[in-house]
């Protein structure tokens, strides 16, 4: 199986959904991570109160916020769209930064609509990495 990491710098929002929603879709057929290169307390409760509501899945029962200093050797980078100091490490396959805006702060309307682009963008690098 090819391991897949989803890398932001704070490792609490977009990273940790771009996990939870590759779980959820990719078991059998990838390893997924993430993380970032700061560390956090806990994954941002917006992502887990509207993770849970869109999806019924509970973030926090599995995930936690982790550096990248902790992650295997990679197949596939995915970089959530950091702007300025975007993480880097060592991937096998291929890198690819996804561009999104962090709903950090931000209206659930606002929120959902990030969420909504990670969850297409997941199904469509799982159904890329299945015809592999």
């Amino acid at each position: 199986m090819k391991k897949v990491a989803f890398v932001c710098v704070h490792n609490s929002c977009r990273s940790q959904i771009a996990e939870s929603l590759a779980k959820r879709y990719g078991q059998g057929v990838i390893e997924v991570y993430s993380a970032g290169t700061q560390e956090r307390d806990q994954i941002n409760q917006d992502a887990v109160r509207l993770m849970k509501e869109m999806y019924q899945v509970d973030m926090e029962a599995d995930q936690y916020p982790k550096l990248i200093s902790e992650l295997p050797e990679i197949d596939y980078l995915i970089t959530m769209g950091c702007n300025v100091n975007c993480p880097f490490l060592p991937f096998n396959d291929r890198k690819e930064d996804w561009g999104l805006e962090d709903p950090s702060g931000k209206s659930d309307q606002e929120f959902k609509e990030v969420i909504h682009s990670i969850d297409q963008k997941v199904q469509e690098l799982i159904a890329e990495i299945s015809q592999l």
